[in-house]
């Protein structure tokens, strides 16, 4: 700590980076500007200032198992935070295509497809 204040992690993905709250989520599913990507879709809104945002939409449809939706969700979160220095000010929201599996080539798409999110 700093003179009495944390200082934010470059590379985290502490509280303030993450969409938590449902009314995010309803805003951006329903205001935010909507790309679909290599299968993936994206619901984006973006800020004045701030670091980049992400919220997650991994349901029952991706996989039964609790298991496999988790992996689903580190992947993404690892991809994101890898290329979050590069997202300025943007809430994103990121659904994947269904029946995707959890793997490293499925991270290296998800960092492609960030870093191409705010040209």
């Amino acid at each position: 700590m700093l003179g009495g204040r944390k200082r934010a992690r470059r590379y985290g993905l502490g509280p303030e980076r993450r969409l938590t709250q449902s009314a995010v989520f309803v805003r951006l599913l329903q205001q935010g500007k909507r790309r679909s990507i290599g299968g993936y879709t994206f619901y984006l809104a973006w800020r004045e200032d701030g670091p980049p945002r992400l919220g997650i939409l991994v349901t029952r449809k991706h996989s039964a198992r609790a298991v496999e939706r988790n992996r689903l969700k580190r992947r993404i979160r690892e991809a994101f935070r890898l290329e979050q220095e590069s997202l300025g000010g943007l809430d994103v929201l990121v659904r994947p295509p269904y029946g995707v599996k959890p793997s490293l080539q499925m991270t290296l798409q998800l960092r492609e497809l960030f870093s191409r999110l705010n040209r």
